[in-house]
């Protein structure tokens, strides 16, 4: 049966603006997750907010992605049928528009999230570089600083899973990664992304990202109170010097101008919402985020993931090690709050199966990674 969007009239938000410009959430969105850019605590925002309101998510079918990388095709779309229209598309895809928007009505807000492309590549190449056979010939202790003194020497277009190591921002946007900055198509692709996207977030400025997609979305600052999911132990972070970081710019030199790009539109969004508004925004989002943390979090904060006592918050961890951060639930969590505690706690895979998505395939190469290494 094909599927029917709620309609965000239905739903009514204490809004901050002022009555003569009440208005209400809105419920159809297209999130485009990026990698390593901190879209897994987004995506625990929109899953919250989407299973509050029963609204209707377009799943992946076996899996935690949409067959990524392979272009967005609806027909990946769990049980797709052609008419069916969703409120919420948020799991891992390589863009598509043209496929996307045949899932969602036309009013849907299209949404991503953007990092700085040096802190991307190094999280990328850290997280990845196991499952990319490129980069398993490189010598040394630095692995990473090897590369980016002579990337060519690594790097082949060809390779398998190769888009990890240059311009993954542009590669999951359903773009050419192995364009040169200077290359006229990267302009050009660049203005389409600002037609098509009606916000993009910049992970470095998070809390601010959350209030413009608040203020975007109508939607209660209770509506975007995170945790900080998917977060690597900073023992684990390869520290560039000023003359790697360069190296890993011009590198990755189309993210570089689309991030640029970006980042000044978020700012321009910024002053006109206003700063000091912008300011008491945060601020209160830090409030209410510290009492969350007092509320839900035993000891307050990250732990190892060899010290999660509870499998259901135990992230997805990267080939051969363990170095993604989780949290422990307080033992003795105020009944009230225990189950808002909980889901805000839970990692992407378990939440998905929370919310009836087979994840076979996806468990089965946790398995298979687990053993292996």
């Amino acid at each position: 049966m094909a599927k029917s969007p709620k309609k965000s009239f239905l739903l009514h938000s204490r809004s901050t603006k002022p009555l003569s410009k009440e208005c209400f959430p809105k419920t159809n969105i297209m999130f485009m997750k990026t990698h390593k850019t901190a879209s897994s605590t987004i995506l625990n925002i929109l899953f919250r907010f989407g299973e509050k309101h029963n609204l209707e998510f377009a799943f992946p079918d076996g899996r935690n992605d949409f067959f990524y990388p392979s272009p967005f095709r609806c027909s990946q779309v769990k049980d797709y049928h052609p008419g069916d229209c969703f409120n919420i598309v948020c799991n891992h895809m390589r863009f598509d528009h043209r496929e996307v928007s045949k899932l969602l009505p036309e009013d849907a807000v299209y949404i991503t999230i953007l990092r700085d492309p040096v802190d991307l590549f190094e999280s990328s190449f850290h997280y990845y570089h196991r499952a990319v056979p490129l980069t398993w010939r490189i010598g040394g202790e630095n692995k990473l600083v090897e590369f980016l003194n002579s990337p060519q020497t690594f790097y082949s277009p060809e390779a398998y899973n190769s888009f990890y190591l240059k311009n993954l921002l542009f590669f999951d946007l359903g773009l050419d990664n192995n364009l040169e900055a200077d290359d006229p198509r990267v302009l050009t692709a660049i203005h389409t992304l600002s037609r098509r996207f009606h916000l993009v977030l910049i992970a470095e400025y998070f809390e601010e990202s959350l209030i413009l997609m608040k203020d975007l979305l109508c939607w209660t600052t209770e509506d975007v109170l995170y945790f900080k999911l998917n977060a690597r132990r900073n023992s684990s972070v390869t520290r560039l010097d000023p003359e790697m970081r360069a190296k890993a710019l011009r590198w990755n030199g189309a993210d570089w101008r689309l991030y640029q790009h970006f980042n000044a539109s978020f700012w321009a969004r910024v002053e006109v919402y206003g700063r000091d508004r912008m300011r008491r925004e945060v601020e209160e989002l830090r409030r209410k985020n510290a009492e969350m943390r007092a509320i839900c979090i035993e000891g307050g904060g990250a732990v190892e993931a060899q010290e999660i006592q509870d499998w259901r918050f135990l992230p997805w961890q990267p080939v051969g090690e363990s170095s993604i951060l989780g949290y422990n639930l307080k033992e003795d969590t105020d009944p009230k709050f225990r189950t808002i505690c909980e889901k805000m706690l839970t990692p992407e895979i378990q939440y998905l199966s929370d919310l009836g998505v087979s994840l076979w395939l996806t468990r089965l190469w946790g398995w298979l990674k687990d053993t292996i290494y």
